[in-house]
């Protein structure tokens, strides 16, 4: 992260609390509360046990990752010792194996930690129902307890809940001269 973009976090962190401070002045009523999502998941059984299990297949790739670039290494160490001596032929086929192992890994990293690999689609599918559990709970809490607005201090500032009497969305539309749910 660069120095503007962590100046422009904090001056919308900064701006957030002066409308949030605005809101409560000159509407006492409204009722603004804060979880940490992160404390609560640390703390959540369900989520130990899928993080664990997420845990398990990072090291079981990783491991796999270290043995493919010890394999090269190894390929590599015996083509440096060697190339002085062998034809041209041979040289190139050892740099073509070198490129297709070194290639081989790169698939194999992307295909398990890239944005869309397996891990991304195990954390979803390990985590999504406990974080909709945590969600839920949050929710619930908040209509029992009359909150307004409830935000998540873990990180970045996420709207967790909000009560829909505050929900501007129609009445924008209609400012635009658009019917909620339709067209103009």
């Amino acid at each position: 992260m660069n120095v503007g973009d962590d100046r422009m976090k904090h001056t919308a962190t900064y701006l957030f609390a002066l409308i949030l401070g605005g809101l409560s002045v000159g509407l006492a009523q409204v009722k603004v509360g804060h979880v940490s999502t992160d404390a609560i998941m640390k703390q959540l059984p369900d989520a130990q046990d899928a993080q664990k299990q997420i845990d398990a297949l990072v090291v079981e790739w990783q491991t796999e990752v270290n043995k493919m670039q010890q394999d090269w290494q190894r390929k590599f160490d015996d083509y440096e010792k060697r190339k002085l001596i062998l034809t041209d032929q041979r040289r190139g086929e050892f740099e073509r194996e070198l490129r297709e192992l070194d290639q081989k890994i790169v698939e194999f990293r992307t295909r398990k930690f890239g944005q869309n690999g397996e891990l991304f689609a195990k954390q979803s599918e390990l985590m999504k129902p406990v974080q909709d559990r945590v969600f839920k709970a949050i929710q619930d809490v908040a209509l029992e307890e009359s909150y307004d607005y409830v935000f998540d201090k873990s990180g970045e500032i996420l709207l967790m809940y909000s009560n829909p009497k505050y929900d501007l969305t129609p009445k924008v539309l209609t400012k635009l001269n658009i019917v909620p749910g339709g067209s103009r």
